[in-house]
């Protein structure tokens, strides 16, 4: 059989499960954050892809906790890789090779990706695929105090699932460019908070896309970025209260309180 259940252990020191991922298009990939239920550690994402197209499926998770992907369909099932936190293209399970189940313990904290796309003759007709993907996280390493690593997670994805449905603590403008050389703005922006300096931003661009922003513990730690957007650079510094934020070729400043609604 062409797929078949696999388990695979990763962690920072053992590289050897990171390799490279079939090229696809850059343009085609559309991009979704996975939202879970409140109090549920699992969900169930509905799509297609058509051709050389791809989709990219993007979920955050610490380090040691397990992630379980599977894929179906019809006869033409699509197949799924999943991509770490700053991958450019590297991938720790691919489905061509691996199959259409996943389990893995992941390596390390951070935003991963479900990248799902088509081979063969569905690639090069150009054919359209429906597709399932039940996809859970569970688990986590132990932090200080005997507290689950898993928390923070759990927060964030809250927080990341009330932002995507529009119910937000705060609202407002900040300023904000989405070209480097372009002169700064301003961008309708949106946060839904956890407490504790965890939040979710989103920002609406000039052009009408959204972009998300992550902050964990008071720190910025990343945003929805995808190869589609032609940047996948994050940066984030600080300069007294106010974040000065570089998502792909995107700029942002806002102050703290935006995060902790002081």
């Amino acid at each position: 059989m062409r797929r078949f259940l696999i388990s695979a252990v990763a962690s920072l020191a053992a590289s050897a499960f990171v390799v490279p991922i079939p090229a696809l298009a850059e343009r085609g990939i559309k991009t979704q954050q996975v939202q879970f239920a409140k109090g549920s550690s699992g969900a169930t994402v509905k799509g297609s892809i058509t051709g050389d197209g791809a989709a990219d499926y993007k979920l955050r998770a610490r380090a040691g906790q397990t992630l379980k992907v599977k894929i179906s369909g019809g006869k033409a099932t699509p197949y799924f890789n999943v991509l770490p936190p700053g991958s450019t293209g590297e991938a720790i399970f691919i489905g061509s090779r691996d199959g259409d189940t996943a389990a893995l313990t992941l390596p390390a904290d951070g935003e991963y990706t479900i990248r799902v796309y088509q081979m063969g003759n569905a690639k090069s007709s150009g054919r359209s695929t429906a597709f399932t993907l039940d996809v859970s996280i569970t688990g986590g390493a132990q932090a200080g105090g005997g507290a689950p690593a898993a928390s923070g997670a759990d927060a964030l994805s809250d927080a990341t699932g009330r932002a995507g449905e529009g119910k937000f603590n705060a609202t407002g403008k900040m300023p904000c460019a989405q070209a480097p050389a372009q002169p700064m703005g301003q961008c309708d922006w949106g946060v839904a908070r956890a407490g504790g300096g965890t939040a979710a931003v989103v920002v609406k661009l000039p052009d009408g896309r959204k972009r998300f922003l992550f902050f964990e513990k008071g720190k910025a730690t990343g945003a929805d970025l995808s190869q589609a957007d032609g940047d996948m650079t994050f940066r984030a510094t600080k300069e007294g209260d106010l974040f000065k934020i570089q998502a792909g070729k995107e700029r942002y400043e806002f102050p703290e309180a935006v995060i902790t609604g002081g």
